[in-house]
């Protein structure tokens, strides 16, 4: 698939300091998932808080997907206890994707959301997290290895059961599948209103979906971005996210020409 003037799919960035200067940034493999995944149009949005007019832009996407970051959510977001000292934080990120997430969740824009997105989504929601599995208890090791290579990293890890009659499962067709593991934190309270859409091993949530979502709305632990063409598991999920992304394209398209 290659990338077209429609669907338009906003892309979070996050922000941070390269030599001397502050840029506003996103991985390269979201966005390119977004064009050869869900065959849409990506879109950066950076990091600008307040400052965004968000309700504008939401106005103006197709869609919109979370991405993962080095950075962790600022826990006094959800009353959690404050985070060792070292921990990476992008407090612009959170001023941004916290309100944006409510806000397209409102607008009915499709929502695919990876890794701190899917924690992002959960901290919406009204959930909290653990800020150390590791350090937990009763978890398996969901870390990746930092001295091995990045193919190795985000290679298979794990299995996952997916929950019959959700997304996943209407998207994939079968109750399970192998994905990376590439993360310290997850789920420990649910946040309100959202369904499991599937569990790992160890029985920590790693997917969810919006029960009342007026669209597309899906959280996953895991990055299908990661080679999305040639795992058909993460292909499956973009596509289906580029398929609602393409029924909004219709319906703004439609609006537009009756106005």
């Amino acid at each position: 698939m290659r990338c077209s003037i429609s669907p338009l799919v906003g892309v979070t960035g996050c922000s941070t300091q390269l030599g001397l200067h502050p840029f506003h940034i996103a991985g390269e493999k979201y966005v390119n998932a977004v064009v050869d995944g869900a065959g849409c149009c990506p879109l950066i949005i950076p990091a600008l808080g307040e400052a965004l007019p968000m309700k504008q832009l939401l106005s103006s996407l197709d869609g919109l997907m979370f991405t993962g970051s080095p950075s962790n959510i600022e826990p006094h977001h959800y009353h959690g206890t404050p985070s060792d000292a070292g921990t990476d934080h992008d407090p612009k990120r959170d001023a941004t994707t916290l309100p944006l997430m409510k806000l397209a969740l409102e607008m009915g824009v499709p929502v695919l959301a990876i890794c701190r997105g899917f924690q992002e989504m959960n901290v919406v929601m009204g959930g909290s997290l653990h800020q150390k599995l590791h350090e937990v208890g009763g978890f398996i090791e969901h870390r990746e290895d930092k001295t091995a290579s990045v193919d190795i990293q985000y290679g298979l890890s794990h299995t996952v059961t997916i929950e019959p009659g959700g997304l996943l499962c209407e998207a994939w067709g079968r109750t399970s599948a192998e994905v990376n593991s590439v993360h310290t934190q997850g789920i420990d309270q649910l946040g309100k209103g959202l369904r499991p859409e599937a569990t790992a091993p160890d029985g920590l949530i790693e997917a969810f979906s919006v029960i009342e979502a007026k669209n597309f709305a899906l959280g996953v632990q895991w990055h299908p971005e990661w080679m999305v063409t040639k795992n058909p598991f993460y292909s499956a999920i973009f596509e289906v996210f580029g398929d609602a992304c393409r029924r909004r394209a219709k319906s703004r398209e439609k609006d537009y020409e009756q106005a």
